[in-house]
């Protein structure tokens, strides 16, 4: 029996979160230009989490039927997925951008009023809630 029935799901999650990760790089820059600001950085971020968890629902709608995912499993596998990549990737942007190790974890710790621990949990149970959303 072939891995295809899982592999398909997968690379199409990879090509679904490379969607993401753009529309969250160009969320990350309007918030940094226009409401950070307003509102200062920690509330920008914070609001962000709320704006990004938004974005990766929206998308993850309109694309998980075409991630062909069969199984809950797969869901849950490309969830996961997306979370080892989103947070390489922030972590590297971080890095590549001069922000601290500090800074960059002060966004994953609750008690400093980091919250994108709720944005992982949302892009992880997105595949699952959208399929059930769609019906699949």
């Amino acid at each position: 029996m072939s891995n295809s029935y899982l592999t398909t799901p997968l690379i199409r999650g990879i090509a679904v979160w490379f969607l993401i990760m753009f529309a969250e790089t160009l969320h990350g820059i309007l918030r940094r230009l226009f409401v950070e600001p307003l509102i200062g950085d920690l509330r920008a971020r914070q609001l962000g989490v709320l704006v990004g968890s938004l974005i990766i629902l929206l998308i993850t709608y309109f694309t998980v039927r075409w991630l062909r995912a069969t199984r809950t499993v797969h869901f849950f596998a490309i969830g996961a997925m997306w979370i080892v990549l989103t947070v390489c990737f922030e972590a590297g942007l971080g890095r590549a951008t001069g922000a601290s190790w500090n800074r960059i974890l002060a966004d994953y710790d609750l008690t400093a009023g980091g919250l994108m621990l709720f944005g992982l949990l949302i892009m992880f149970l997105s595949p699952y809630l959208m399929a059930r959303v769609r019906k699949i």
